[in-house]
């Protein structure tokens, strides 16, 4: 089997293309290295089975230049800047990933007779005013808000998805990806649990929007992958939205306390306003991965930021 994946250097496609190939798919990563780290790819540059293609999935003649000779079983299409910090420094980018690069993978997947995976995210339901979220919920999105750039672009490669879906006979899944952690994040893209463990391993305050009380749930990398492969593999998630993360909820202040304790540092906090369409709570309701794909989130808060911290006081 062979795989194409979109995004392969950034933090989840690495993990990704590494799963792929410890389960024996070989596989073509694409990557224009915009938000990605080509040393995320280091594992895989040590496999006959892995070639990598420097190039922008949203570029013309993606489709036919790259895709379509790839001869892929599977694209999975990952690319796209996915923090804070990255799609609002590179909005249009973000955008085009999602849209023009949308359309690619699904014009490639079809004339491969591929199947695609579409990431997609929790930002699609915006500051939801639904709790938990079921992938029935349409959302509670700012269409020209600051995060609308990212949000947005998903909402419409998701609409892309279902029209090659019903047009074109794509045979296609969609997942909506909740907050992730893990080793290859990169410290300073504005998530939540690398900075604070950035913060911690040197010795800084922690930064905390608002009061802390805002809610999240964080699922451990693997976990993620985990789910991103059955999604990719399983017959019965054909035509499916599925969310993949972890439904145990925290609030940000108690992630800032655990992290203190996991790293053996004081806590040291530092209070700023909430960035402007911050989610007060977001929780993914997993009752249909699990029914559809047997898959439920393993890693625990607390062993997945061991894991984590570890790792970054390696790098350091």
């Amino acid at each position: 089997m062979r795989a194409l994946v979109t995004g392969a250097a950034g933090f989840v496609g690495s993990h990704f293309v590494d799963r792929l190939i410890a389960e024996g798919w070989e596989v073509v990563g694409v990557d224009n290295l915009l938000t990605g780290d080509a040393a995320n790819l280091e594992n895989a540059r040590r496999h006959s089975a892995f070639r990598f293609v420097e190039c922008d999935v949203a570029a013309p003649g993606f489709a036919d230049g790259v895709a379509a000779p790839a001869r892929p079983d599977l694209i999975a299409h990952l690319a796209s800047p996915a923090s804070p910090v990255d799609y609002a420094a590179h909005p249009l980018e973000t955008m085009a990933a999602n849209s023009a690069g949308t359309d690619a993978c699904a014009r490639a997947a079809v004339m491969c007779k591929a199947r695609l995976l579409y990431a997609s995210t929790s930002e699609t339901y915006g500051d939801p005013l639904e709790h938990p979220q079921h992938e029935t919920y349409w959302g509670n999105v700012n269409p020209v808000g600051p995060r609308s750039p990212y949000d947005e672009s998903k909402r419409f490669g998701e609409a892309l998805v279902m029209a090659y879906i019903r047009a074109r006979g794509l045979r296609a899944t969609i997942v909506r990806i909740f907050n992730t952690y893990g080793p290859r994040m990169r410290a300073h893209d504005g998530r939540v649990i690398p900075a604070f463990v950035d913060q911690a391993l040197h010795g800084r305050a922690m930064s905390i929007y608002g009061d802390g009380s805002q809610t999240r749930s964080f699922c451990y990398v693997s976990d993620l992958v985990d789910g991103l492969f059955k999604a990719a593999t399983s017959e019965r998630a054909l035509g499916e939205v599925i969310n993949l993360g972890n439904p145990r909820e925290y609030t940000v202040l108690e992630v800032a306390k655990l992290v203190s304790r996991v790293c053996a540092v004081r806590e040291e906090f530092r209070f700023a306003p909430m960035p402007v369409d911050d989610p007060a709570r977001r929780c993914p309701d997993i009752s249909r991965a699990t029914t559809l794909l047997d898959w439920v989130p393993r890693v625990e808060l607390q062993e997945g930021l061991q894991k984590t911290i570890a790792c970054d006081r390696d790098k350091a």
